[in-house]
């Protein structure tokens, strides 16, 4: 009698709380699975072969929001999913898709488990100006787009001035290296100089410590040489050649 009861009580559940309890018991098993691994690198790894597991589930919350006018939207069964696999994303450096999720969280104020410690805004500002950052210091190219949107997403939020300050820097420093594609002679060079300088003024404003200071410096300098080569260029093609010898002069009458 109470197993007919159970089978009828399940086969009324709702679909959707149906999906929202396996993915819950799925995440506390790959949860589990991860504890059980030391390796920073092995981690990382481990949650990019789980990933794909929670697509479908995601896209469904992802056009839920798409559909919603305004920034209110019910958490669902299980709220803690979404951004949980935002900050995975993140670590595997799938970027554009941690953002697609970062853009969910945010816009419904979607809030973080407990054990991640920091809010949504701080946490993706962090990270990505942290991964950011350990690329650039491998003299590789992080994208700009990734960084211009988690500004465009985060701008006006409140958060500390150094977490502020990390975006700014590695948003200057990328700028920085695009200007020292320039041939320095031109007027390109100068804009796009001036334009790195900017975040980067703005990070060691906010945070002194940030490690921007020789950067500043050092843009400063090539600016204001190559304003200097400028405006010589300039003289140098306005003033006039003087005339050299006299045209003018009569050859001797020796006869």
């Amino acid at each position: 009698m109470g197993g007919g009861l159970a089978l009828i009580g399940n086969s009324r559940r709702d679909p959707a709380d149906a999906a929202a309890a396996e993915m819950r018991l799925r995440l506390r098993h790959d949860r589990q699975r991860l504890k059980q691994i030391k390796s920073t690198k092995l981690k990382i790894e481990a949650k990019r072969q789980m990933l794909p597991a929670y697509t479908a589930w995601i896209d469904g919350i992802l056009e839920a929001g798409r559909r919603t006018v305004g920034r209110e939207l019910s958490p669902g069964a299980a709220p803690e999913i979404l951004p949980t696999m935002m900050v995975w994303l993140i670590d595997t450096g799938d970027w554009s898709r941690a953002l697609d999720l970062a853009d969910h969280v945010l816009r419904f104020n979607v809030p973080l488990p407990h054990h991640f410690k920091r809010d949504a805004a701080t946490l993706i500002v962090e990270d990505i100006a942290e991964a950011a950052q350990a690329e650039q210091l491998a003299g590789n190219v992080f994208p700009m787009a990734v960084l211009e949107r988690v500004e465009t997403l985060t701008f006006g939020v409140d958060m500390h001035d150094e977490v502020q300050a990390k975006l700014c820097k590695v948003i200057g420093v990328e700028l920085a290296r695009k200007a020292g594609e320039v041939d320095t002679g031109t007027d390109d060079f100068i804009a796009a100089a001036t334009r790195a300088l900017e975040p980067l003024r703005k990070a060691q404003a906010l945070h002194t410590r940030s490690g921007t200071k020789t950067k500043v410096a050092q843009l400063e300098k090539a600016i204001k040489s190559a304003m200097l080569a400028k405006a010589m260029l300039a003289t140098a093609i306005t003033t006039p050649v003087p005339e050299t010898g006299n045209s003018n002069t009569e050859p001797n009458d020796t006869n």
